[in-house]
């Protein structure tokens, strides 16, 4: 990619820019608040006037959002002069780290994935009490718990509104946190 530069030529509104990059209309308005998008010239009506530049500058930060990288990483990307005028070696050193953060994310969903998969296969499908999906969601609520709070004859009156399990009609098991209704 050639180095974001300023050019004289084409000018265009907001509206225009939006269809042009695939980027909404407030996130370019939030781009230009944060400093990664240069606040462009307005006309003597006030309305922005955008050019190649801008339409760039908002391809560049939505390919790296795309990619995973973060509004810092990339406006770091950008601080450095963005592309063909980078010190290479920076912007390799903010790619590994991305690079690693990806990593560390594939391996925790592999695990998620092996630990989802056996609770499955360890799945009956009937109407058991002791459900191994619904253990792993709340490991505060092994077993005998779900089957208390799930009990259709609640083994305690609630004293008041804010103690009823609002899609179940049971009392909340303690330690859970309560809606209030207002």
């Amino acid at each position: 990619m050639d180095a974001i530069t300023h050019s004289r030529g084409e000018t265009f509104p907001i509206g225009e820019l939006s269809r042009l990059t695939g980027v909404n209309i407030e996130t370019i308005r939030y781009y230009e608040r944060i400093g990664m998008l240069p606040a462009p010239p307005r006309t003597e009506g006030g309305r922005r006037v955008y050019d190649q530049y801008h339409a760039r500058v908002l391809a560049f930060i939505r390919r790296g959002r795309e990619l995973g990288f973060t509004l810092d990483e990339i406006k770091a990307l950008l601080a450095l002069g963005g592309p063909g005028r980078a010190p290479c070696s920076e912007v390799r050193e903010i790619a590994t780290r991305h690079l690693d953060d990806i990593r560390a994310k594939i391996a925790d969903l592999s695990k998620l994935e092996r630990l989802l998969g056996q609770t499955l296969d360890r799945c009956e499908g009937g109407t058991a009490p002791e459900c191994p999906v619904l253990d792993i969601l709340s490991p505060e609520l092994p077993g005998e718990a779900w089957t208390q709070a799930l009990d259709p004859k609640p083994t305690r009156k609630p004293q008041r509104q804010s103690d009823r399990n609002a899609f179940a009609g049971k009392p909340v098991p303690s330690g859970w946190p309560t809606r209030s209704r207002r």
